[in-house]
């Protein structure tokens, strides 16, 4: 009989429920190092530390990124040339 332990994480960090951060990265087309200075600034995706190691679960960043939706606004331009 196989032991489960640690073998979710081999298989995929849980069945893929959670992105390391050079996943992450990829996935929003940044780098890592941005990830950490969102980090640093409290304004990235929140993290799951475990030990040295992070990790971001997926649920988690999909909220994050809908919070981060703004409506665009035109540009208020005055009339006239000015």
């Amino acid at each position: 009989m196989k032991s489960t332990d640690g073998a979710a994480l081999a298989t995929g960090l849980l069945s893929n429920a959670y992105f390391t951060p050079a996943q992450l990265a990829a996935e929003l087309r940044t780098s890592v190092r941005t990830l950490d200075r969102w980090e640093l600034h409290r304004i990235g995706p929140p993290r799951t530390r475990i030990g040295r190691k992070s990790f971001y679960r997926r649920d988690s960043v999909i909220v994050w990124l809908r919070e981060q939706e703004k409506p665009v606004h035109p540009q208020n331009r005055r009339r006239g040339g000015r």
